[in-house]
């Protein structure tokens, strides 16, 4: 972590969606803290200053301190509900974490560069996996790994175990097999390569120069 982040919160003893819907119009935010001991606490967090936080930080796994009527507690920001029609946060959820302790994080994947086999042999960059899950003590949790493609060529994958990791993180066991990102020609588009995350749809990042010949093609098509 390069800066230590603090949220006041307040522990809240109101359920239910009436008592979370009188919070939200009061101009809080609903949320609750998995202990460490198994119990769970109810806080409300200040909305204008939790929007800020997002902000700045996104809403991935984020490690920050929660100074609960003056009781500092380390906890990992879990997961966000946002408002579908407003994209406010309406609900938070945190994980007590004991700084000694490693836990396992999704860590999202940035990739940047620009690979050989789409600068020269116009093949397709595609994105199969967005996120890699490690094992890091809490301090370590990082926003994002940044992961340079620029030597791919066409038809290479860069797989999870091939992701340049500092020792003092650990690729989660099962993991090592799967395709991160591929270059594949044109024609293969249609045939992504394999992944654990096989239900999702690969993003394709990069085009090379032979792709811009197919919507010519398909012009054509439809003026017959």
């Amino acid at each position: 972590m390069s800066e230590e982040i603090i949220i006041k919160a307040e522990e809240r003893t109101e359920k239910g969606s009436g008592a979370a819907g009188r919070l939200r119009r009061a101009g809080y935010v609903p949320a609750a803290m998995n202990r460490i001991g198994g119990d769970t606490m109810l806080l409300k967090l200040n909305q204008h200053d939790f929007k800020a936080l997002l902000k700045r930080h996104g809403d991935e796994q984020l490690l920050l301190k929660l100074d609960i009527n003056g009781q500092s507690i380390h906890a990992l920001m879990r997961e966000i509900q946002l408002d579908v029609l407003t994209g406010d946060p309406i609900h938070a959820d945190f994980g007590e974490v004991n700084m000694n302790v490693k836990i396992r994080v999704q860590v999202p994947i940035r990739l940047v560069g620009d690979p050989i086999g789409v600068k020269q042999d116009g093949g397709i960059l595609q994105q199969l996996v967005r996120h890699i899950e490690v094992e890091c003590l809490p301090a370590d949790v990082v926003e994002e790994f940044t992961v340079d493609v620029s030597g791919l060529k066409l038809g290479d994958s860069l797989f999870a175990r091939e992701i340049p990791l500092d020792a003092k993180y650990t690729l989660v066991i099962g993991k090592e097999r799967m395709a991160v990102a591929t270059v594949q020609s044109v024609k293969e588009e249609e045939e992504p390569v394999a992944t654990d995350e096989a239900a999702a749809e690969p993003e394709v990042i990069a085009k090379g120069k032979k792709e811009e010949e197919a919507p010519a093609a398909d012009a054509n098509s439809k003026k017959k």
